[in-house]
């Protein structure tokens, strides 16, 4: 059946470079994303796809639905198309999107005869608020039995970690007086986020090396002589696991709420981004995508990378899930920058997305057919 799957593939090669090609030439950023969704959603339905547009309220979002007349398990590819600010496509994001729905398609040839679904959502924004999030927290992936999306890089490496992310904005308010002639009639909620960074900061020395706390005032006064009324401090909070990044946020805002009461400043915080939890990465599931890598030519795979954060970790503690990395470059390139995008253009680039889009569509035709143990 894998040889049918590969026919396939290469049938419908030049189409994808065609498609990956056009999302290069068009950078989008996100929530901005309508030509790579309308290239993408015409592909899909050109192969009978069921297209949900604007899915959730998300103007640049959809789910395209492949169903076979048979019970069975339910992949999901995912696909990302958001470009970065000047740089364009420097972290691969037109490969990700025609990966993920070239795999469904070649899947989608074959799945009459072995049974399931397969789902692939289009998900705007990974570079900022990512909209994995909003569907894992309204449990659009509970419908899945496996979750998958591939990565270029400059080398092939497993699937691997990401860093638990949560934004927490802080406001403090006070009360404004003259600060030369009145002063002593002011609340200086300046003082309170000046306390707060000198909290967190003495925090540091009692959290494990993994914790990253790392933040901004972006309001602390109009004028030096006002006592300042409001001041305003973002922050992220990282860690290896989502559950460290929770035991840590009750210890901040502790802080938080110990410097309101040092200036009598009334304190609100509130979430200002998206949370990103930690990837947790499926072994046997990975397993089965390295196998099939191998099948396909590339044996040089490395172990996981931790990557950053990334919405698709919120995915990984719902459904077994899988973010591997594959290589586009013969020589070093780095994430986020002009000359990876134009690597995905490239002769290795082309190449490596028809194998990366074989081995997810081979990956998902092996749970399909019940040979990847997805318990967790």
């Amino acid at each position: 059946m894998k040889d049918r799957l590969f026919e396939i593939g290469h049938d419908i090669k030049e189409k994808l470079w065609e498609i990956s090609d056009f999302i290069y030439a068009n950078p989008e950023l996100g929530n901005e994303e309508f030509k790579a969704v309308e290239k993408l959603t015409a592909f899909l339905e050109s192969h009978n796809f069921k297209i949900e547009r604007e899915f959730l309220g998300i103007p640049t979002a959809f789910r395209a639905t492949f169903e076979s007349s048979k019970p069975g398990k339910t992949i999901g590819y995912l696909c990302e198309y958001d470009a970065l600010p000047e740089i364009g496509h420097g972290c691969g994001h037109n490969m990700i999107g025609t990966m993920s729905a070239g795999a469904g398609v070649i899947l989608s040839k074959v799945i009459e005869e072995v049974g399931g679904k397969i789902i692939i959502y289009g998900t705007p924004a990974e570079e900022t608020n990512g909209a994995k999030v909003q569907m894992a927290e309204e449990g659009i992936f509970d419908e899945l039995d496996a979750a998958m999306v591939l990565h270029p890089d400059a080398e092939t490496s497993r699937s691997g970690t990401s860093i638990a992310l949560y934004p927490l904005q802080f406001t403090y308010k006070g009360k404004t007086a003259h600060a030369a002639s009145r002063p002593h009639e002011g609340i200086n909620a300046l003082n309170s986020v000046i306390q707060l960074f000198n909290g967190i900061d003495a925090l540091r020395q009692h959290v494990t090396p993994d914790v990253r706390m790392h933040g901004i005032i972006t309001k602390g006064g109009v004028a030096a002589n006002i006592v300042p009324d409001e001041a305003v401090a973002q922050f992220y909070f990282r860690a290896a696991k989502k559950e460290t990044v929770d035991e840590l946020l009750v210890k901040v805002k502790r802080i938080a709420e110990g410097a309101a009461m040092m200036t009598g400043a009334e304190l609100t915080m509130e979430r200002y981004e998206l949370p990103y939890d930690d990837l947790v990465t499926h072994e046997p599931l990975s397993e089965a995508f390295c196998e099939n890598l191998r099948q396909l030519g590339i044996t040089d795979i490395k172990e996981g990378i931790c990557f950053g954060s990334s919405d698709i970790g919120n995915v990984s503690h719902i459904t077994p899930t899988i973010h591997p990395m594959i290589g586009i470059s013969s020589c070093p390139v780095r994430a986020h920058s002009i000359e990876l995008a134009d690597a995905t253009v490239s002769e290795l680039g082309h190449n490596r997305l028809v194998i990366g889009t074989l081995a997810l569509a081979y990956t998902g035709y092996d749970v399909l057919m019940n040979k990847v143990d997805l318990s967790r």
